[in-house]
């Protein structure tokens, strides 16, 4: 019986073995989505970034570039767009181009891209709801992490320029929604850094925000890396908002969208947009 017991201890083993070989991705996984990195693995090193504090406006249409040479009689220097991401309002932008992007930075505007991927899956907003994140939202997140990167190379954007995931407000106080929520953004996250590029998040400062600071609060790894929060107060207040204690997201990591489709006139364009505070980084631009 000895001899037989011994094989059968090795077929055992050899068998445990393979299941643990064949099981090894699933766990890598879950431990990243918890927030435990692989000793071996580096993220790529962070390249130089362009820091813009001062007035920006964003329209779900990128302006011809006539009227951005227009409104450079307009107290704003920056200018938001929507270079990508399945949920945007506004998925067929007419102008928007590498050769757009060359040409406004030539005029001096800083540009902040803007990527409005799949949504929470307790999104407020009804026209946002069939795009809701999926079921594997650490996968889900890393994959448009890869396309913003590619949708931002494709406009031009070099490594270092910020890319600001739009995370539409949310049910921030339904656990489980929240937590799949915050797997899909450090997600998106992990693969932005990992390019080079910078995580930027938007969201309403009482939703998406709020969420943000409650899991770097809990020590949640992933997190981004700008703040740029919604709260249509008609006020700047970088760095007063209630829900961000001074020192988080500091310094240079803050927009504050404070008013929101408004109608503004500049060198005879017109345009309706939502005004912005910007202490922030924005694209790096090729020429």
């Amino acid at each position: 019986m000895y001899p037989y017991l011994k094989r059968l201890i090795g077929h055992g083993l050899a068998l445990a073995a393979v299941i643990g070989v064949l099981a090894l991705p699933q766990r890598t996984e879950a431990r990243e989505a918890a927030g435990v990195r692989p000793a071996a693995r580096t993220d790529a090193p962070a390249a130089r970034t362009v820091t813009f504090r001062g007035r920006a406006f964003d329209t779900c249409q990128a302006p011809p570039v006539s009227t951005l040479r227009a409104w450079r009689a307009s107290p704003y220097r920056g200018v938001a767009v929507y270079f990508g991401g399945r949920g945007r309002a506004c998925p067929h932008q007419r102008h928007l181009s590498k050769q757009w992007v060359a040409d406004v930075d030539r005029m001096g505007w800083r540009v902040l891209p803007a990527f409005v991927g799949s949504q929470s899956p307790c999104v407020r907003a009804k026209n946002k709801r069939h795009v809701r994140i999926g079921r594997a939202p650490w996968r889900q997140g890393r994959k448009e992490g890869r396309d913003a990167v590619s949708a931002a190379k494709a406009h031009g954007m070099l490594a270092g320029s910020a890319l600001y995931l739009d995370m539409e407000a949310y049910d921030e106080g339904d656990r489980r929604c929240a937590r799949t929520t915050l797997d899909f953004v450090r997600g998106w996250n992990r693969e932005v850094r990992k390019h080079a590029y910078l995580p930027g998040f938007y969201s309403s400062a009482e939703s998406g925000v709020r969420h943000m600071e409650r899991s770097r609060k809990a020590g949640v790894t992933d997190l981004p890396s700008v703040m740029w929060f919604a709260r249509w107060n008609g006020k700047p207040a970088l760095y007063a908002e209630r829900v961000l204690p001074r020192h988080a997201w500091a310094p240079h990591r803050r927009i504050h969208q404070y008013a929101g489709n408004v109608s503004e006139k500049h060198g005879g364009k017109r345009l309706t947009i939502d005004r912005n505070s910007v202490d922030a980084p924005v694209a790096r631009i090729g020429r």
